[in-house]
């Protein structure tokens, strides 16, 4: 490939990354986001921290999995 090549090529991908940048932060913001209004910050930094966890626990049925939100 000839340098004018190369240039305009890492040119692109600079281009394309810093798209990439804006859309997750994009995503991140509509993410946090419902038709209501926005999530609690808390409440979406302990679900997140949670999904990141080792499962301790699976539900057998409804109830039990209704009495074990009811503790939350």
């Amino acid at each position: 490939m000839s340098h004018i090549t190369l240039e305009k090529l890492n040119t692109n991908v600079s281009y394309l990354q810093k798209e990439i940048e804006l859309l997750r932060s994009l995503m991140i913001g509509l993410i946090g986001k419902e038709k209501e209004g926005r999530y609690n910050p808390q409440f979406v930094k302990k679900i997140l921290r949670a999904s990141q966890e080792k499962v301790i626990h699976i539900f057998k049925n409804k109830k039990d999995f209704l009495s074990r939100l009811q503790r939350i």
